[in-house]
């Protein structure tokens, strides 16, 4: 079709994504950002959050990414995430319970804590509930 353009997300473990897209969104290091076939060439850096497309039949869809790199091509967009997955196998009793966990690290304030560590747990946690709540 020549609305669409081609999504690859990978990660050091698979291939999440590999097909054919009308558009995405996904959080830039700089911002969220959107392409459509045809987007202009960059490269960016990704923070945790949300990635949204619509498939090639018109279908929303969302996945979960722990950082990485995306780049926007007229043709393709191709995202290397340090971890990636699709709402519908993300476990929400598994997110939940991570949430709690790293809410109760920032809440215990010992000493020893790595808070920065702790934050990014939290971060990773939340942004996997929200996903996989979409489902």
């Amino acid at each position: 079709m020549a609305d669409q353009f081609f999504l690859e997300v990978v990660t050091p473990q698979k291939a999440v994504v590999s097909e054919d897209i009308k558009s995405i969104s996904a959080p830039g290091s700089e911002g969220e950002f959107c392409a459509l076939k045809g987007h202009t060439t960059f490269l960016t850096s990704l923070k945790i959050g949300s990635i949204r497309y619509e498939d090639a039949a018109g279908k929303e869809c969302t996945l979960f990414a722990n950082g990485g790199f995306a780049e926007v091509l007229p043709d393709k967009v191709t995202i290397l995430a340090e971890s990636a997955e699709r709402s519908e196998d993300i476990n929400i009793n598994r997110a939940k319970e991570a949430l709690a966990r790293a809410e109760r690290r920032l809440s215990d304030k010992a000493a020893d804590t790595d808070v920065v560590r702790a934050q990014a747990a939290l971060q990773r946690a939340l942004f996997r509930v929200k996903v996989a709540g979409t489902h």
